[in-house]
């Protein structure tokens, strides 16, 4: 059963959130050290100025309206997604999944592009039909009664794509655990006919280790070092982290702008030379206004059950076509093309 769905966040649930904000307890924080303890205490000072003095969520909810947006009934959860059907005789489906801590909003600029090329001085002939799923536990999907990860989420969305909206075949784009899911739906998922992401979120029993693969694995392991706190927090005990996130918008802010600064391959960690205020804002809304921080937090727990990075221990890969946008501050560096 599919159904469509608009965005419209109750006014005493966004008056509640901004009454927190405005409440915070500045005066308590202590001193920080710009970004290098996690996030900065200046910037957070500014960042919620302009939450509760400039920001405008109806006028971000418009935004992201303008789309066709859906609930359909996946095995035993709503799937909730953005659909927006491509121009021309015959679009590719699209299926374009988010990751943490992202959202829909992360892919709203691409889609009119992805959907509708002629009007951005491309080809009819290159349109897609662009599907935007919210995961399970995130935005405004159902929750899942308890943690699921990657390989479970992808074949929601392969029924999702089948049998909900009757695609006979489609290609998968992903990034961070959107990135996990397409490679789950091009390992284990006939109808998904190749694969983008870029981040290798999953990986083979034995890859090869020669120096130059020994090099990456030591830096690697040097990299995750200062990187690994929140991810051993989710994956172990994420229930004890949402209890002060339920309650602290400020909270749920800083938790997540730190990863959208510490990802992004920003300029003297200056986050806004590559994120606004209004789009971090409106993704942090989506959390705040679903109290989804808890459940999303869950897919790491879920892919710790699910087996981890191992796609197979029999060795088996993802064998459809695959691409990959190797961008400069991801936070799982690339191995050498040879893993």
């Amino acid at each position: 059963m599919t159904h469509p769905f608009k965005l419209n966040a109750p006014d005493d649930v966004i008056n509640k959130i901004y009454s927190r904000v405005k409440e915070y307890p500045w005066h308590e924080m202590p001193d920080d050290d710009g970004w290098s303890y996690g996030t900065n205490l200046d910037y957070m000072k500014e960042f919620c100025d302009y939450w509760i003095n400039k920001f405008n969520w109806r006028e971000q909810e418009r935004k992201i309206n303008k789309f066709n947006h859906f609930k359909s009934f996946v095995e035993d959860i709503n799937i909730h997604f953005i659909h927006e059907k491509g121009s021309g005789p015959s679009p590719i489906p699209l299926l374009i999944s988010h990751g943490w801590p992202g959202s829909i909003v992360e892919f709203l600029e691409i889609i009119d592009p992805l959907a509708h090329p002629e009007k951005h001085d491309g080809n009819i002939e290159d349109a897609f039909d662009v599907i935007i799923p919210s995961l399970p536990g995130f935005g405004f999907s159902d929750r899942p009664s308890r943690p699921i990860g990657p390989r479970k989420m992808a074949k929601y969305f392969d029924l999702l794509m089948t049998n909900s909206l009757g695609y006979k075949s489609y290609l998968a784009q992903g990034g961070d655990w959107g990135g996990a899911i397409s490679s789950w739906l091009g390992f284990e998922h006939q109808a998904c006919q190749a694969i983008h992401i870029n981040i290798l979120t999953m990986r083979h029993p034995e890859g090869p280790k020669g120096k130059e693969e020994e090099e990456w694995a030591k830096n690697f392991e040097i990299e995750q070092e200062m990187e690994n706190g929140y991810r051993t927090q989710q994956s172990t005990k994420p229930q004890t982290l949402s209890y002060s996130m339920m309650d602290s918008p400020v909270g749920v802010a800083a938790w997540i702008i730190e990863k959208f600064n510490s990802w992004s391959d920003t300029v003297d960690d200056d986050i806004e030379s590559i994120h606004s205020k209004d789009s971090l804002l409106t993704n942090i809304m989506i959390y705040l206004i679903t109290k989804t921080f808890n459940t999303a937090s869950w897919i790491y727990y879920g892919r710790r059950e699910e087996g981890g990075r191992i796609l197979s221990p029999e060795g088996k890969r993802v064998e459809v076509p695959t691409a990959a946008a190797l961008f400069p501050a991801e936070l799982l560096s690339w191995p050498p093309r040879s893993y």
